[in-house]
């Protein structure tokens, strides 16, 4: 069972997940989003026995096992193009992917990531969007499967009830603004998550 928080920036926001039990903190590298942090930042911030997840979008491998280096990271989540031969050597990596019309989740059973993060549609943009799917798709997958996309306190539980994930990750949902957790929102729905994972 993993429950992640991603998009973490600050680190009373990392304390706040590790005290209501969050197992994983996503650091986000990718340029253009708006929950960027430097590797620098990110390595400075304590996560107090939480996996440390890296997400990244076509970065070289050899560029992100440098920033694994910095920021302390023990995951890279990729959520652009990147084939087989691009992951990174020294890493355990989350593989995502979009659930969009026409998704099959059967084109997926080779791929050699730890895990396949499924997240909601986000048309042109990388990464995602906030937009839950059709969470029952992944019940046939015989890997591990991390849901994201649009999960928040008031949603977990259907889909986990739906789609008996490995884990399950949110970010804008759980915010005040962009990269700014909503204590009170995060902790409900890591106690949520909890629960869900419980029944």
């Amino acid at each position: 069972m993993i429950i992640k928080i991603c998009g973490i920036t600050r680190p009373e926001d990392a304390q706040a997940a590790a005290a209501a039990g969050a197992a994983a903190i996503g650091f986000n590298f990718y340029p253009r989003s708006p929950r960027f942090i430097d590797p620098e930042a990110a390595g400075a911030i304590d996560t107090e026995g939480m996996a440390r997840v890296g997400v990244f979008v076509n970065e070289p491998p050899r560029r992100i096992e440098e920033i694994a280096r910095i920021a302390r990271l023990d995951i890279a989540q990729l959520h652009g193009d990147e084939t087989r031969d691009q992951y990174p050597a020294r890493l355990a990596v989350w593989k995502a992917a979009r659930v969009e019309q026409g998704f099959d989740l059967s084109a997926w059973q080779d791929c050699p990531a730890e895990a396949l993060l499924l997240d909601g549609p986000a048309a042109l943009l990388y990464g995602g969007a906030g937009i839950p799917f059709d969470w029952s798709i992944a019940r046939a997958a015989s890997r591990k499967i991390i849901l994201a996309g649009g999960l928040d306190s008031s949603n977990v539980r259907s889909a986990v009830e739906q789609a008996h994930p490995w884990g399950v990750d949110a970010c804008s949902r759980i915010e005040s603004s962009p990269g700014i957790k909503d204590h009170q929102k995060m902790i409900a729905f890591i106690q949520a998550a909890k629960q869900a994972f419980q029944c």
